[in-house]
């Protein structure tokens, strides 16, 4: 029996290994993928924020190459049929001679998310039998080569979010197969590409963002003939001209239609088909257009940025959709009832009045409430705390308190500033976990500083400029905090040494990814609900919106009471693009560490009582373009950089004891000065060796924090993504 046993499971080994010897990779496909992998360097942003799959890293020479990540071979001849490595950190351009196109009978190719600066070369039309070429965002340029017209088996194509400029080649038209095509986010011109209109096998039409010139061509009828078209995005082409929209209603199966950015011409009687995502953004109307009473099955209407007045019609909330934006028109009514199926409204910069009515509660499936900047009064209701995870009544009249109860660890982003809000911050809010934007600015709030925030791992923006915060702050620890504004309060006391060491998001350099960085914030030009903070920067008032919030690393603690040193600490916010510490009274020496902030654009120390000298150190800072070091008690020589002294004389006013460019007192010497700078030198090294080992004892807890933001935060995760 056990010698039977024996005999079946050899045949079954004998017949895995034949298997496995059947479907090795040919040794020229294995060599030529190997010398594809040597044409590129591996570099691996450094991030907290997102991992790449670096899958050449994890190939290994004379093995089956079938068996390597992003590989798929032919079951019966072994050959390479897929190739797969996105987001694999390749940096290097593509060349022309590459080895990739020795790999013949490849069928689909993605390289996307890898840094591949250069032209596409016009070999990529040698891969024949492509059916897939995935190449978005790559930092591709120049023309989109002709070549690409041979390849006749292709049906999805995406180049979407490079640089690639000029016309589409006429070859386009030769892909008769062609189901999907993405070309959005590139710099392409010339006239609109009527050469798409005749590839009848159509899906996907994307050409957003683009620079086409002059007018949609006349026969956009043609698009009719596009019978299984479903997706439509022809939204911000640079194209102004009226749209006729009765060719629409052609398209049966069309389901997910933008035309934002266009002038739209239709009738009272136009039917379009039923769809699911409808974008009419910056399009010019002026009411809510009457073809959408036949909308039964909308799931997302955007109809913001038009010149819509009056009341909101109510047929429109019988449709009931569930994602509604009507932002930035002239809605001038009391808040409406909405449907029991709204899960988004966003309805900022309108005309709306009165109070946010309690009927509010009953949105069981309310998930994201963005009203600002309208005339609500009144109070919050509180169950708007509960269960939401995006809350903004930024700049209205709302007065009371903010409500206690935040229960909820679905909140990610709550902005209250620039109303009448009074009382304290509630505690509730060490609930929600996942938060990553408060902003509560410029409200009547009188509390101590929130310590108890720091128990939330996610957050990344805090703003509480602008109100009656008081009391002393000691040192805490937000590893990815990146805005942190107090400005414009009552804080007093002393910041002891080691008070930012455990600001880890500010030492690491900025990173930008594709659906991540400028997406992530600036909602990929549906400004749905872009969050806003109002920042001084560079000496004038600034209001930082989009993509702005994933550029900017800043500290601002200006007009407060903070007293004694400035904390050594600083020195280790290396990527802090903007600090502010003016108008307060601290005293003593800048501190040296300011050198090793070298993202550092704008500095404002004025109006202390800091003396002693400039660290010469400071003059290396070659991005600081703004500095203010006015009304101090500060002396010697102002440090030598071309950046300081090309700077205005009034960043250095009150200043009788400073001398050197720009002022018009030249600088002497002796052995006086040499001692006391050997004396200032070594109470410097005395105070470093203390803030850097205060930092070394914050190291676990901000790797802790963000290992754990890792896990909690992902890739593809947007805070104003679009809905």
């Amino acid at each position: 029996m056990w010698s039977l046993c024996f005999l079946f499971s050899l045949s079954d080994l004998i017949l895995v290994f034949a298997s496995s010897a059947k479907h090795l990779c040919p040794p020229d496909q294995r060599d030529t993928l190997w010398e594809f992998k040597s044409e590129f360097s591996v570099q691996e942003l450094d991030s907290s924020w997102w991992e790449s799959d670096l899958k050449t890293e994890r190939w290994r020479n004379n093995t089956d190459c079938c068996s390597w990540d992003g590989i798929s071979c032919d079951s019966k001849t072994g050959t390479v049929v897929e190739l797969d490595l996105w987001d694999s950190s390749l940096n290097g351009p593509l060349r022309s001679n590459s080895s990739l196109f020795r790999l013949q009978h490849l069928q689909s190719l993605n390289l996307s998310s890898n840094n591949l600066p250069g032209i596409l070369p016009y070999s990529i039309g040698n891969l024949k039998y492509l059916r897939v070429l995935k190449l978005r965002y790559c930092n591709f340029f120049g023309k989109i080569p002709s070549s690409l017209g041979n390849l006749s088996y292709l049906t999805d194509l995406d180049l979407s979010v490079n640089q690639f400029s000029g016309e589409l080649p006429d070859s386009m038209g030769n892909l008769n197969r062609l189901s999907e095509l993405q070309l959005r986010y590139n710099n392409l011109g010339g006239n609109f590409p009527s050469v798409l209109l005749n590839l009848s096998e159509l899906t996907q039409i994307s050409l957003s963002y683009n620079k086409f010139k002059g007018m949609l061509p006349s026969n956009m009828r043609s698009l009719s003939k596009l019978a299984g078209l479903r997706t439509l995005e022809l939204n911000y082409m640079n194209t102004r001209i009226m749209v006729d929209l009765s060719f629409l209603s052609h398209l049966k199966s069309l389901s997910y239609l933008d035309l934002s950015g266009n002038d739209l011409k239709f009738s009272s009687t136009l039917r379009l088909p039923y769809l699911g995502f409808l974008y009419l953004s910056s399009c010019n109307i002026v009411e809510f257009p009457k073809f959408l009473q036949s909308q039964t099955r909308l799931l997302l209407l955007d109809i913001s940025v038009n010149q819509i007045e009056g009341k909101v019609p109510e047929w429109f909330w019988r449709l009931e959709i569930s994602r509604v934006n009507i932002s930035q028109n002239y809605i001038r009514e009391p808040f409406p009832l909405l449907p029991n199926s709204t899960n988004y409204l966003f309805g900022s910069d309108n005309l709306f009045s009165g109070e946010i009515p309690r009927t509010i509660c009953d949105l069981v499936y309310l998930d994201r409430l963005v009203l600002s900047n309208n005339n609500f009064s009144g109070s919050i209701p509180p169950c708007l705390s509960t269960y939401l995870s995006v809350l903004h009544l930024r700049n209205n009249s709302i007065s009371s308190v903010i409500p206690e109860d935040f229960i909820s660890n679905m909140l990610i982003s709550l902005d209250l500033g620039y109303n009448r809000l009074s009382g304290g911050l509630p505690k509730s809010l060490i609930n929600c976990t996942r938060l990553q934007f408060l902003n509560v600015e410029e409200n009547r709030i009188s509390d101590t500083f929130p310590f108890w925030l720091r128990v939330l791992p996610n957050l990344e923006i805090l703003v509480l400029r602008s109100n009656e915060f008081h009391g002393p702050i000691s040192s805490f620890s937000l590893p990815k905090l990146r805005i942190f504004d107090i400005s414009r309060n009552k804080f007093t006391g002393v910041l002891q040494s080691d008070f930012f060491a455990g600001w880890g998001a500010m030492s690491l350099p900025v990173v930008y990814f594709e659906g991540d960085s400028q997406y992530r914030f600036s909602g990929v030009g549906k400004p749905y609900y872009h969050a806003s903070v109002a920042l001084t920067n560079k000496g004038s008032n600034m209001k930082l919106v989009g993509s702005g919030f994933t550029i900017y690393k800043t500290i601002d603690i200006s007009g407060n009471r903070f007293q004694g040193g400035i904390p050594e600490s600083i020195g280790l916010l290396k990527e802090l693009i903007v600090l502010n510490m003016s108008n307060n009274a601290f005293t003593g020496r800048i501190p040296p560490s300011l050198s090793n902030i070298t993202s550092l654009q704008s500095l404002d120390l004025s109006q202390n009582q800091l003396s002693g000298k400039i660290p010469p150190e400071i003059g290396k800072l070659t991005f600081l373009a703004w500095m203010n070091f006015s009304y101090n008690r500060l002396e010697g020589p102002i440090p030598q950089g071309t950046q300081i002294q090309s700077h205005n004389i009034s960043s250095f006013a009150e200043y009788p004891e400073l001398c050197g460019v720009p002022l018009q007192k030249t600088c002497g010497g002796g052995e006086g000065a040499i001692n006391q700078e050997q004396e200032d030198e070594d109470e410097e090294k005395d105070q470093v060796l203390s803030w850097t080992a205060a930092a070394i004892a914050y190291l676990p807890s901000v790797f802790c924090g963000f290992t754990l933001g890792h896990i909690l935060t992902s890739y593809r995760h947007d805070w104003f993504m679009r809905i």
